[in-house]
């Protein structure tokens, strides 16, 4: 399980690039470098972390679930994800 404060963390940054978005399109496009490296730095789309939904695990991230792959494997063994067959784990 990941610490609430990093979960808290993520949704802030989360919040941080969904406001700045737009002015850092508008300034890429411009070419305007200098404005763009006075914007927070966690304002960067690259500055995100997939975490996964149920447990907060940011390794082992599986992006078509959006889940971690430990909680992928439990969920498939419990017959929770459809079409999913357990093979030999």
């Amino acid at each position: 399980m990941a610490k609430e404060s990093m979960k808290a963390r993520e949704v802030k940054r989360a919040k941080m690039v969904a406001k700045y978005a737009e002015k850092r399109a508008k300034l890429k496009e411009e070419g305007d470098f200098q404005a763009l490296s006075r914007l927070p730095r966690n304002s960067n789309p690259i500055r995100l972390h997939n975490r996964c939904k149920l447990t907060g695990r940011p390794k082992g991230y599986m992006r078509q679930f959006g889940i971690s792959r430990i909680q992928f494997r439990e969920m498939a063994s419990e017959g929770l994800i459809p079409g999913v067959k357990k093979a030999s784990w």
